[in-house]
């Protein structure tokens, strides 16, 4: 399925996409199926947690410096927002902004609005928000509650925007709406799309659009190597900025599962080319990437350059770390393409990968190349490895780390008190920017070798701290509830 802006509320990935929750086998076969159009979602006869698609949405808009976000639902589908906003606070620090509280509102549907409807308070609450914050642009947001009683969402937005005089964008992210939580990501950017990037005047030809969530910089010094500058986008932009994105010479992504429907949209719509490669984790993927930033921005001399210097730079101290690292087991678990990036990285630095828990998989990408495929670039790369999909199912993860008993853990999303309370060595990784680049290579396995040299700390606290789960459910397969129902 294309990407069509004339309908208000994206197209969830399950259909658009082929997107699965539910796998447990080789890479090498999961890539066989994705491509050959065989691959099928495995449900679970137990469910113990899932995100939601609300979440995502929130992780782009509410970070976008001149923008408001209105909830259509009840206050306690805020509950997330103190968190994030201390988020942003930190966030805003790091880039150099002022600090300061989102600009958030939720309209609060209460029993009354269930039966009568929400379409005043929806109302209420946009004017509200134009008049505290005097933003540029308004998001409206729904919920599981405001979908299921059928506000007209999108006409009220309609009648807002000429009323108040700025965008106001209806974005359709209920949590029932896709299995898949990152469908929040393609909400947002399809609202972003539709209502607020305008067609380009004139092409910025050293603009490259990064797609991203709140990472550090780390694109400045090797864009600046071959004359280009990254624009970040979307937490920390503003609503103007974002306005002129389809002027870039090209768009990356840090995580191909965040940005699939941004980057192909501004392609498909304002010829903004994507970067299609694998994402820059491990030697390779980096290698690959720059190459084809290179040509497609017609920088290859300078990219070449780069690739040389940097891998003559790093090789001392990444043979080092390969010699201290061979042999070490690892598991990831992450979100898809993180994850990926994540095995490429301790598969680089020469460690064994005894697990790699995903929390979805796409079967194909919007832009619908091969070149973008991050788990088909690492099974070609360094060979087959068992990979679980299992929608952020902790009590399936604790399972698999307690019979992998890997070296170390690398966390993603889900945190690191599992892996803790078995005893195994473990970090979160906060930054997803962290690993990227020739030199995320060599923070990676520096952090690596220091978590894996101290161990003892997490192993007293497993000696003392006891799991939740049975001893029954620690005997059974992970999969003993996927396929619809128990074995």
């Amino acid at each position: 399925m294309g990407i069509n802006l004339e309908d208000p509320a994206v197209a969830v990935r399950e259909s658009r996409l082929g997107s699965v929750t539910g796998y447990c086998g080789s890479a090498r076969e999961l890539c066989r199926k994705s491509r050959g159009c065989t691959l099928c979602d495995q449900s679970r006869a137990f469910t113990q947690c899932i995100s939601c698609s609300a979440n995502q949405v929130m992780n782009q808009l509410v970070f976008i410096q001149d923008a408001a976000v209105v909830e259509h639902g009840p206050a306690g589908c805020s509950g997330d927002i103190p968190g994030r906003n201390i988020t942003g606070r930190s966030g805003r620090k790091k880039r150099g902004l002022p600090v300061r509280n989102l600009r958030y509102i939720n309209t609060n549907l209460e029993e009354r609005d269930i039966i009568y409807g929400g379409a005043d308070k929806l109302r209420t609450a946009v004017r509200a928000a134009e008049q505290r914050f005097r933003p540029r642009a308004v998001f409206v947001t729904t919920t599981c509650a405001s979908a299921i009683i059928g506000d007209d969402v999108s006409g009220i937005c309609d009648e807002m925007e000429k009323e108040i005089g700025i965008p106001v964008v209806p974005i359709f992210c209920e949590g029932f709406r896709s299995k898949v939580w990152a469908t929040g990501f393609d909400a947002a950017y399809h609202g972003i799309l539709r209502k607020i990037v305008k067609p380009p005047k004139r092409r910025q030809p050293d603009m490259v659009n990064v797609i991203n969530f709140q990472g550090r910089d780390v694109f400045s010094r090797p864009f600046g190597q071959l004359g280009l500058w990254p624009n970040y986008i979307v937490p920390y932009t503003t609503v103007e900025r974002l306005s002129h994105i389809s002027e870039a010479a090209a768009s990356v992504q840090i995580c191909s599962t965040l940005g699939t429907y941004l980057a192909a949209g501004l392609e498909e719509y304002y010829g903004v080319p994507e970067v299609k490669a694998p994402l820059p984790f491990g030697v390779a993927g980096t290698d690959a990437f720059l190459r084809e930033l290179g040509r497609v921005t017609h920088r290859e001399s300078e990219a070449e350059d780069y690739i040389r210097s940097e891998k003559e730079r790093i090789a001392p101290e990444l043979d080092r770390l390969r010699g201290r690292l061979r042999g070490k087991r690892a598991f990831i678990g992450a979100g898809a393409a993180h994850a990926h990036g994540m095995a490429a990285v301790v598969r680089e630095l020469s460690m064994e990968l005894v697990g790699n828990c995903v929390w979805h998989h796409d079967a194909v990408f919007d832009s619908g190349d091969a070149r973008s495929d991050t788990l088909a670039h690492d099974v070609e790369t360094y060979g087959d490895f068992g990979i679980d999909v299992c929608n952020k199912q902790s009590y399936e993860l604790v399972n698999m780390l307690n019979r992998a008993r890997p070296d170390i853990y690398i966390a993603r999303h889900a945190g690191t008190v599992w892996a803790t309370k078995l005893g195994i060595p473990s970090f979160l990784m906060a930054d997803e920017h962290f690993g990227i680049g020739y030199e995320g290579l060599l923070r990676m396995g520096r952090l690596i070798l220091d978590t894996v040299s101290h161990p003892q700390f997490v192993r007293n606290i497993a000696a003392h701290g006891r799991l939740p789960y049975t001893k029954w459910w620690l005997e059974q397969k992970p999969t003993y509830f996927l396929g619809g129902g128990a074995e």
